[in-house]
């Protein structure tokens, strides 16, 4: 495996730091040259800004959140406040949360959203969405918080800013609630973070920029082009192409059977993509964790094992056993060495819009060109990606040369984008139904460890992706019945809580809401709004509006 940024991160987190506002020369001096240019142009992470501060606070378990720290604002000068607890920190009866809490502006969740008694759920869920809007085109000087020029909906709870892909089923609900003017503001505010950036970050956070989600810009623009038409493709054009030059940058240089960043290219020179980071430290966000994670894996090099949890955190499935070598251990996780099957799905769709994109704005040849790769992308996916003795799509080990055998919700992304034969959409139909469908819609895997995006959970953008695969290929029967069963999921949870949740217990007697991971489960929640409320008006019957889901006939 081809390693093109060095190792030398977690050195600079752990070495001494100089009292003064050469911490960042300190940082920079320490990269390969593509992450040197990557700080030189973005805001540093606090993680490097504060240094041996930031790890001190996380060691201490101050918060119950990692994230709370990472969220914090600091009052003054970074480097000043670093050198007053290098010199504060040695005098008898210091207080770590006093000094914290003298020098950082520590994030505050806002009041808890009550409903007005007696509101219907999509009453509930259009009520909402200006409680999740949010509005900041110039945070506080040190704030990691990313700039957006358009307001934004966030999902709620502990996730005070945008996420990537959880943005994209929110829009859906957005433009059911007739919120077309919200929908392009978000595309916008994508838009000027390709610009900005050069790709989308996982967040608008200084400590997502190192690494993106799985790529939905595709489908934004697709949704606004609904509302607004074809020109939507061609003012869009050049942050698709850059969306792509992300996802695809270091592919000509790249030898068969290797990999770089974002793209492996396998034996036979075939290009697909992985999941990467551009950091190999422990998460800021969840600094902690990984740290505990990297002591129990003590024949593991460190560096590796943190750049793959940074890209299981890329691939927003944070964390499952899909990544893992042993599937109760996440010290075995080894995201980059897969190649995963929704995220080149969502690459032949990127590929497909760029194609349509060029050829309405009347360059046919860039048409061609992608509209080749498309094609390339598909024979790839239905030939490395497809699992034929088992029936299902499934992801690739790129080292090994072969397709894992486990079977996850991912594996209806080729019906959602399009890319399957009639022939393997039925197969996966069938596996899908006998394995993955259970009382209260899709589960996320058949493995119960504990992780968030495994048994008994699902996953609102899960059951989309289904519920719109499946129709594609006239399977229209097990799409109603997955849609159904999450959405009586959802009803009851809100009949009995009063509220929409980040991730639902799909299977068992105990529906409602779900568990596991890394933090509580949290209230909200912009993408179960939205997919909720395209799968309530798909089931209404025909000019009937449905405020609840015992509406549905």
């Amino acid at each position: 495996m081809q390693r093109v940024e060095n190792r030398q991160w977690w050195a600079i987190l752990v070495l001494p730091l100089l009292l003064s506002s050469t911490l960042a020369d300190t940082a920079f001096a320490k990269q390969s040259d593509a992450q040197q240019s990557m700080l030189s142009q973005s805001p540093q992470p606090p993680d490097i800004r504060l240094g041996p501060l930031f790890q001190a606070v996380q060691s201490a378990k101050l918060f119950s959140d990692q994230k709370t720290f990472a969220d914090a604002i600091p009052k003054s000068d970074p480097s000043t406040i670093l050198a007053d607890w290098q010199m504060q920190k040695k005098q008898r009866n210091f207080d770590l949360r006093h000094f914290v809490d003298t020098n950082f502006t520590l994030p505050v969740d806002g009041d808890k959203y009550v409903p007005p008694a007696g509101q219907s759920l999509r009453e509930h869920i259009n009520g909402l969405w200006p409680v999740l809007t949010r509005s900041v085109s110039q945070p506080a000087r040190w704030d990691s918080l990313l700039p957006l020029p358009k307001p934004y909906v966030v999902p709620g709870g502990r996730f005070r800013e945008i996420y990537y892909w959880d943005s994209y089923f929110t829009m859906l609900g957005l433009a059911e609630s007739g919120h077309w003017d919200r929908v392009e503001d978000m595309v916008n505010n994508f838009a000027s973070l390709l610009d900005k950036y050069g790709h989308i970050p996982n967040g608008n956070r200084s400590y997502y920029l190192s690494r993106s989600q799985p790529p939905f810009f595709s489908l934004m623009v697709d949704l606004l082009a609904q509302h607004q038409g074809d020109g939507v493709y061609t003012q869009y054009l050049p942050q698709l192409q850059k969306e792509y030059d992300y996802w695809m940058a270091g592919a000509d240089h790249l030898k068969a059977g290797d990999a770089s960043k974002n793209v492996v290219k396998l034996t036979d020179g075939t290009l697909l993509n992985r999941y990467w980071d551009a950091r190999d430290v422990p998460r800021t966000e969840s600094w902690l964790d990984d740290v505990n994670t990297a002591q129990k894996a003590q024949q593991r090099e460190k560096a590796g094992l943190y750049r793959d949890l940074r890209a299981g955190a890329a691939s927003g499935w944070d964390f499952s056993s899909r990544w893992f070598g042993t599937q109760n251990d996440i010290s075995t996780i080894q995201t980059t060495r897969i190649v995963p099957v929704d995220l080149n799905a969502l690459m032949f769709h990127l590929e497909k819009t760029l194609a349509k994109a060029n050829q309405v704005a009347k360059q046919a040849d860039a048409g061609r060109h992608y509209d080749a790769l498309a094609k390339k992308r598909q024979q790839a996916i239905n030939r490395y990606l497809w699992d034929e003795k088992q029936g299902f799509y499934a992801d690739y080990d790129w080292q090994k040369g072969a397709v894992r055998p486990q079977l996850t919700a991912a594996t209806l992304f080729p019906l959602y984008l399009q890319v399957a034969t009639d022939k393997q959409a039925s197969r996966t139909a069938a596996i899908v139904k006998s394995q993955l469908l259970k009382e209260g819609g899709l589960v996320t895997t058949t493995v119960n460890n504990g992780q968030q995006w495994d048994a008994p959970n699902g996953w609102a953008p899960l059951q989309w992706a289904a519920v719109e695969g499946l129709n594609n290929y006239g399977q229209q029967a097990l799409a109603k019945d997955i849609g159904i069963r999450f959405l009586k999921n959802v009803q009851a949870t809100y009949d009995k809580e009063h509220k929409l949740v980040e991730k639902y217990v799909v299977e068992g007697k105990g529906l409602g809401g779900g568990g596991g991971g890394e933090y509580p489960l949290q209230d909200g929640f912009g993408w179960t709004n939205g997919v909720t409320l395209k799968l309530m008006d798909l089931y209404c019957p025909k000019g009937i509006t449905c405020n609840n889901v015992g509406d549905i006939k």
